[in-house]
């Protein structure tokens, strides 16, 4: 194991190019590549990704990078850390966020701001490689320990310049993004089963994947406009029959009227499908039930279709099929 090996080995003695850590550099190189706009592009990583050698490469490509980073790199002329030099640093101001515990509860969350150019150094090891780069510390730290939830403790590391509380807060919200993309992945994979596939080509799985993409959107989509957006007409996310359906549905306590359907009881009603309690203590329906109602109300459409196939005139248009299947009970 790793930890084993570690016990032989300083892994900051190791080459990159002999560390599974290279598929960071690939990646910032190929998205360089794909999107052209080298100067445009922000790499936003977690703590796995804080690798000295990314943060020249990122230099070398003309990119940019903003990163979680876990590792206290010597600073200035060698003779203390990052840690010291920070914490000798005022704050430069504050930022108030709303966060949710353990239990769902939401509570205001206040951020101290911190943030300074600083000359970071490269590994002992290192050094004959890499030069010191100017770069910026930012941390935001939660003034006192709360209750239900641990301690908001951010130390993010970017080239790019932050010389206001407005552009720390900024990067705060770049960061943030981070949690959406890891549930877009967990959806693609969780969800749409990406990775269990049996494609024998690139190209096919490819293909697959590309559809796989617009679903594990639309999951999530459909997730945060439950949270978002409370008075939307359902017409915004559902077509006419599924909304009948999920109507249809729902339980006697739980059917609304026509009239005073809104998205939000109808992303409810597809959450209900998937296995959402939809209790008044509960939190808002999240993308497992959003997913596994979308994927049995589908099922229940293609069914309920082909019923109403055989109900009446084969020969009708699309239009009066869909008019007859909205007039035909469950």
């Amino acid at each position: 194991g790793a930890n084993a090996l570690k016990k032989h080995i300083n892994p900051t003695r190791v080459p990159i190019e002999e560390k599974e850590s290279i598929r960071w550099l690939d990646n910032l190189r190929q998205s360089r590549n794909l999107l052209g706009s080298a100067d445009r592009c922000v790499h936003i990583g977690d703590r796995e990704s804080d690798i000295y050698e990314l943060f020249c490469t990122a230099k070398d490509a003309g990119t940019h990078f903003l990163l979680r980073t876990c590792v206290d790199r010597l600073a200035g002329d060698g003779s203390h850390t990052i840690a010291a030099e920070m914490a000798h640093t005022r704050c430069r101001g504050l930022h108030r966020v709303e966060v949710l515990d353990r239990h769902g509860t939401a509570s205001e969350a206040v951020l101290e701001l911190k943030f300074r150019r600083v000359r970071v150094l490269p590994p002992i090891g290192k050094q004959s490689r890499y030069p010191a780069l100017e770069l910026t510390v930012l941390h935001a730290t939660e003034r006192s320990k709360p209750s239900g939830r641990d301690r908001i403790d951010w130390k993010l590391i970017t080239d790019l310049a932050v010389t206001s509380r407005a552009e720390a807060i900024e990067k705060l919200r770049w960061y943030a993004l981070r949690w959406k993309i890891e549930t877009f992945h967990k959806i693609l994979k969780s969800g749409c089963r990406a990775e269990q596939s049996k494609l024998r080509t690139a190209e096919r799985l490819v293909n697959l994947l590309a559809t796989f993409c617009i679903l594990s959107w639309r999951i999530f989509w459909l997730t945060m406009l439950n949270r978002s957006t409370r008075e939307a007409r359902p017409a915004l996310a559902f077509t006419p029959l599924e909304i009948d359906l999920l109507n249809r549905l729902a339980s006697g306590r739980r059917k609304v009227k026509p009239s005073r359907q809104s998205l939000k009881s109808c992303l409810t009603q597809l959450a209900c499908l998937g296995g959402y309690l939809n209790r008044a203590s509960d939190a808002p329906p999240g993308n497992t039930v959003i997913w596994r109602g979308t994927s049995r109300l589908t099922d229940i459409e293609f069914g309920f279709l082909l019923g109403a196939q055989h109900v009446g005139n084969c020969g009708d248009t699309n239009e009066n099929s869909r008019k007859r299947v909205l007039s035909v009970p469950l």
